[in-house]
């Protein structure tokens, strides 16, 4: 017996693993009898993420053994606390939200934002949004004070990113959404999502789960892709909204407001809108 190191993987995109074997010579043929493999690490864009352990149990609708490491938890209150850990320890997590599975992680985190661009191949100058755990935080981060009282109540918790002035008291790092003095704001309708942001005592950046540019992901296995480059995937089944995403909103300017992505609640929207007297901003973007 001898210990033998290959020196070419037969998937040229898997990553270097070092592989213990074990050989018997029988009748010309050499055959496999161990193989042990350890973790290492991946660099994702000038960025070291830690690749996950496999978990213990395979899929039953709670975890799942996958071979792309990411740990897959149920979207349930009792893995809630886990993931506030993770978005204090600015890392990136993959949630179910009322419309899409986004990425989230510590708004007020520039490193976690950034592992969240790198992840999706996305472009520095897109925006993202952020979600709140309730209608009431939304002022420590936007501009309220120019809207007519009761309309976020009435929007949200729902379908809708509203986009509002940030202020001068708003509490987002500069170096969200450098440039712009407006941010998209989310209070989605689900209750996992909304315990993680009101535990983690600050914004999250929210985004959709997919690579820039691919559709939009209502299911998990939309994106397995990328799970490894998240600390935990949280699994609230196949969503039923379909692909449209959250309706976005400009409410920048007083008493108007305009449609940025109909997205999939806009009828719903614009009805509220009018009903508080707004009128739509007709002017080009």
């Amino acid at each position: 017996m001898k210990t033998i190191i290959p020196t070419k993987l037969t998937q040229p995109q898997t990553l270097p693993l070092l592989f213990t074997s074990l050989f018997q010579q029988s009748t010309g043929v050499r055959r496999l009898q161990s193989v042990n493999a350890f973790r290492t690490r991946r660099d994702i864009g000038g960025v070291c993420a830690r690749r996950m352990a496999w978990s213990s149990e395979k899929y039953n609708g709670t975890t799942v053994e996958n071979p792309k490491l990411g740990l897959v938890r149920p979207a349930t209150n009792e893995y809630a606390e886990e993931a506030i850990e993770a978005v204090r320890a600015g890392q990136v997590i993959a949630v179910p939200t009322d419309t899409l599975y986004g990425f989230a992680c510590d708004a007020c985190s520039i490193e976690a934002v950034h592992r969240i661009y790198e992840i999706k191949g996305r472009k520095y100058t897109s925006p993202l949004a952020i979600c709140v755990a309730d209608v009431q935080d939304i002022q420590r981060f936007a501009t309220t004070d120019n809207l007519p009282h009761g309309l976020l109540d009435s929007l949200l918790p729902g379908p809708v990113t509203v986009v509002l002035k940030r202020g001068e008291t708003s509490i987002l790092e500069k170096s969200l959404n450098p440039g712009l003095d407006s941010i998209g704001v989310r209070v989605p309708d689900c209750n996992f999502i909304r315990v993680i942001a009101r535990g983690s005592r600050s914004a999250l950046a929210l985004t959709s789960a997919n690579l820039s540019g691919q559709p939009s992901s209502v299911d998990i296995k939309d994106f397995e892709n990328l799970w490894e480059h998240c600390a935990y995937i949280y699994n609230g089944g196949v969503l039923p909204s379909g692909r449209a995403g959250s309706t976005v909103v400009d409410l920048t300017k007083l008493g108007q407001y305009k449609i940025l992505r109909p997205g999939s609640a806009k009828d719903e929207t614009v009805a509220i809108l009018e009903r508080y007297a707004l009128v739509e901003d007709s002017s080009a973007s």
